[in-house]
């Protein structure tokens, strides 16, 4: 009889496990870096090669406040996060895909959301780094708001379904971390010099279901869900650690000493290794075998803090922050080519079948091959002001978040480009 119950029961865990994993159309970009989770475009068709100001963009909408965070696709809407200091609002807005006109707009916090215990933000952070995720019937967003991070739940329609703080957070360069959704959870994480935390809520509710502490060092890393060494793994970097846990409960799969202190890109993976990288207090690039060994297979001194790597048939493919594109042999760490591309970079790079998109922060896209063989640039595009915000493609489109000086004030558009 304990038998047959508990059969019953782990068939009904598993039952319920499948019915909570969402799905999407190809057309989709979910969350953090696509339905990926590596910055590939699910679907391979290619946006234009060519663009400007006046050029294939499909609309231009101009967005309320300020926001570095990335735009997410699901169905014909566009949803993104944005920060007005002067409504003192942190918002959640919805935009029609096919025009671009804003649908709605849910106030998820409002007050002082801006206030910190000690110093402002690093120059390059804003109020709404974060990039939300989606599970098809709710957006999920995290917010910094009066000294701690909130995750929240919207409906499609726009109403607050619940909200759920994370921990207390400490504001050391600023916060960016993005929600993760993995069957029926979604997990966030907080990291910073008070102690943070890494936390999966229940995604019709969001009452807490695992909670992870973690140490007191500022840390920017988003968890990344990536299916390695046969099994699904949740990874964070940074704060001197390499931590893979099992997603569904939180417990340790391996832990190792290893990236840096400061972490911002999220890892990728061959389905062997991740690779990990930092840029405080030391720059590196690495290779860790995934299976629980702890061996890192080797490590680089080059600097890649801030924009997310590519993987692609065994290689790496990096645009750094001192705006130079390099491949790497995933392998061995041999480096196959580097090339100038000019500006500084904070935004990560796209790939849509074999063409890389990587957008500085002066607004300019390079477009060129991902081929280990040489660098080969195939067009440069410029748009009139500036980009944090790494940009989404999906469908022959291109959304991309761009800042301009208009008034002696800044105003964020969110561009479409395409044909």
């Amino acid at each position: 009889m304990r038998v047959t119950s508990l059969l019953i029961c782990l068939f009904g865990l598993t039952s319920l496990a499948a019915a909570d994993t969402p799905t999407f159309s190809e057309t989709d970009w979910p969350w953090w870096r696509g339905q990926t989770r590596q910055g590939v475009a699910f679907d391979t068709k290619t946006p234009p090669l060519h663009w400007s100001e006046t050029e294939n963009v499909v609309w231009k909408t101009p967005l309320p406040g300020r926001g570095h965070g990335a735009p997410i696709l699901l169905g014909d809407r566009v949803y993104l996060i944005t920060a007005d200091k002067q409504q003192r609002k942190e918002l959640l807005l919805c935009l029609d895909r096919e025009t671009g006109k804003q649908v709605w707009e849910t106030v998820v916090h409002e007050g002082e959301f801006f206030r910190v215990d000690s110093r402002e933000p690093n120059q390059k952070a804003s109020w709404a780094s974060s990039t939300p995720a989606t599970d098809g019937k709710r957006i999920f967003v995290n917010f910094y708001c009066d000294k701690a991070v909130y995750t929240s739940a919207v409906t499609l329609d726009g109403e607050m379904a619940w909200q759920t703080k994370v921990c207390d957070y400490q504001i050391h360069q600023g916060f960016g971390s993005s929600p993760a959704i993995y069957e029926n959870l979604v997990i966030a994480s907080a990291d910073n010099k008070s102690g943070g935390s890494i936390v999966a809520m229940d995604r019709e509710t969001g009452e807490v279901v695992w909670r992870r502490e973690r140490p007191q060092q500022p840390n920017y890393a988003s968890p990344i869900i990536l299916n390695v060494a046969g099994k699904d793994q949740l990874f964070m970097t940074g704060c001197d650690l390499v931590t893979s846990l099992d997603p569904m409960t939180g417990k340790t799969n391996w832990e190792i000493d290893g990236s840096t202190t400061e972490c911002v890109t999220s890892t990728v993976t061959d389905g062997k290794h991740i690779f990990t990288s930092g840029g405080y207090p030391k720059n590196h690039v690495a290779a860790v075998n995934a299976d629980g060994s702890g061996k890192v297979e080797w490590e680089v001194n080059t600097r890649d803090y801030v924009p997310s790597m590519l993987e692609k048939d065994g290689y790496l493919y990096m645009s750094l922050d001192a705006g130079v594109a390099t491949c790497v042999n995933a392998a061995d760490g041999e480096t196959m080519w580097k090339s100038r591309l000019g500006g500084e970079f904070t935004a990560s790079p796209v790939l849509v079948g074999d063409l890389i998109y990587a957008t500085n922060e002066d607004s300019e896209t390079f477009i060129f091959k991902a081929t280990p063989e040489d660098f080969e640039k195939v067009a440069t595009n410029k748009l009139s002001g500036t980009t944090f915000s790494t940009p989404v493609i999906s469908d022959g489109k291109l959304y991309l978040r761009v800042a301009k000086d208009e008034a002696g004030k800044k105003q964020e558009y969110l561009y479409c480009i395409g044909e």
